[in-house]
């Protein structure tokens, strides 16, 4: 139960917060390889994100599960949004200059 507070709010307990939360579904990703072709789902856990300090230096990379290939593809604003919206690991790359 909450308690009430003297400015007539009631405080708020985690019991309370996450009352009506169900489970939540893994965040899982489209993508595609260039070599073999196939499509399929990642997740997070799978993908890697690197911001660099201009657009030819953002992408993001995976290990194709059809063929094993390496595979890197550029990110723009908002494929960067939804990766790191979604879990995905970030590493941002510094500028030596």
């Amino acid at each position: 139960m909450s308690e009430a507070t003297g400015t007539g709010r009631q405080s708020m307990t985690a019991t309370s917060a996450f009352a009506g939360m169900r489970r939540v579904s893994p965040v899982v990703f489209r993508a595609g390889c260039p070599d073999c072709r196939g499509r399929f789902e990642l997740a997070a856990s799978a993908l890697r994100l690197a911001i660099g300090a201009t657009s030819r230096t953002t992408f993001y990379s995976f290990t194709c599960p059809g063929c094993g290939s390496a595979v890197r593809k550029p990110a723009g604003e908002r494929i960067v949004e939804l990766l790191t919206g979604g879990g995905v690991r970030t590493l941002r790359l510094h500028s030596t200059v």
